[in-house]
């Protein structure tokens, strides 16, 4: 009955010290700098010498270094705490957001940094393992680059359509013509390497990423809407991500707003989609069929919102107060091309939303538009494909590609 005893405090104290170990990393991830061990101290409850035992840990991991560059007010009299921030060359992820006729491929590194990117079309075809094979072209150049020793720890795949979370199975991808297709293993075949991939939504991975480190940091309640040729969305609810029972929450495009509307291509008709999607935009301000996918470079140029834009922003005003009315967050994001389309109508979409959002959730609502810009799921991807480091620092390095660069071999880009 001892031994037993013993074995279970002894597998109990292996959990707990994990656990702090794990939100210690994730601490000194979220942050916007460097941060110090009484900061540390203060926010994990736990007492200098344990602190400085897991800052040890990480540090033999090569995930932390000390730092004496930490912001925040000084605590106390005497020596200032030492500061712990994340190493140079340590760790880092592939991130790939997947749009419908454009790829962005980046390496990513703890706490964020953006270190090398590179854009590409996408196949005119989209047969999903032409794009596969593009992806790990790209993935081979962005690696090429880092650190001597510094191990690839996984890849994050953010895809324009409906995923399986349990496997990462686009079951319903309409603009790349995709449906039941896994992306992960055609990538992880090309590259001819095994390591952790994960595929996610794009809107979720925007709003993900948004949660973290943009907009919506401190906010437990919000929407990131994205326009992306079609349109769908993520939600953070009490601080949570919010899947839904397969992982495909979010679908807002086809919210069916107007039922004699045009058809749309998910084989409904009325869809919020074609009143906002990218196609029914080009059509109203006579942009190029073959240049849909790249709308928001187009808005972009305009200083000025052509004829008949303000429309097409009360739709989306209309659409986003529904949304409102029924999830009540404090902040809704407005990602892809829905930033220049905020940026030209703001009267029209604000008239938009004021027409059909209730008054109560209207009171605690912000539009906004996104703290990270045009890389919100680029970034999102990455979040995505460092959760398992996040949660277990040994183990996931354990498993990781510790010279990717010589593996997979390349030529070098540096470029962010």
């Amino acid at each position: 009955m001892v031994t037993a005893q013993r074995r279970g405090t002894g597998a109990n104290q292996e959990a707990v010290r994990r656990h702090n170990l794990s939100t210690l990393l994730g601490q000194v991830h979220l942050a916007p700098g460097p941060v110090s061990r009484a900061e540390l101290t203060s926010a994990m409850g736990l007492n200098r010498s344990t602190i400085g035992g897991l800052v040890g840990e990480l540090t033999d991991l090569g995930l932390v270094g000390a730092t004496t560059a930490v912001s925040g007010p000084r605590q106390g009299a005497g020596r200032p705490s030492q500061g712990v921030g994340l190493s140079d060359d340590g760790p880092y992820v592939v991130a790939v957001d997947l749009g419908v006729d454009r790829i962005t491929v980046a390496r990513v590194g703890l706490g964020g940094q953006l270190h090398a990117r590179l854009p590409a079309r996408v196949h005119e075809d989209r047969e999903a393992w032409r794009i596969a094979a593009d992806i790990a072209a790209l993935v081979r150049r962005v690696v090429a680059d880092a650190p001597d020793g510094a191990p690839l720890v996984g890849i994050g795949l953010a895809v324009p359509g409906m995923v399986r979370r349990r496997d990462g199975m686009v079951r319903l991808a309409p603009n790349l013509g995709w449906s039941d297709v896994s992306p992960g293993p055609m990538i992880l075949a090309a590259l001819g390497v095994d390591v952790p991939l994960r595929v996610g939504n794009d809107a979720d991975l925007g709003a993900l990423a948004e949660h973290h480190r943009g907009v919506g940091v401190d906010i437990d309640d919000l929407v990131y809407v994205s326009g992306n040729v079609g349109v769908g969305a993520g939600v953070v609810a009490g601080g949570v991500p919010l899947a839904g029972a397969g992982g495909y929450a979010g679908e807002v495009g086809h919210l069916a707003l107007s039922p004699a509307g045009r058809d749309c291509h998910c084989g409904a008709r009325g869809c919020w989609e074609t009143s906002v999607g990218g196609h029914e935009i080009a059509r109203t301000i006579g942009c190029p069929t073959d240049e849909v996918a790249n709308l928001d470079l187009v808005l972009e140029r305009y200083d000025v919102a052509p004829p008949g834009l303000g429309g097409v922003g009360r739709e989306l005003g209309q659409g986003l107060a529904g949304i409102v009315n029924v999830l009540n967050p404090q902040v809704v994001v407005l990602g892809g091309y829905f930033r220049s389309l905020l940026r030209l109508v703001p009267g029209d979409v604000r008239a938009g939303f004021e027409e059909v959002a209730l008054p109560a959730p209207q009171e605690s609502v912000s539009l906004s538009l996104p703290g990270l810009g045009a890389d919100s799921v680029l970034l999102g991807a990455a979040e995505l494909a460092f959760e398992p480091l996040l949660a277990d620092p040994a183990g996931a390095l354990a498993g990781a590609l510790p010279d990717a660069a010589r593996v997979l071999g390349a030529g070098a880009v540096t470029s962010a």
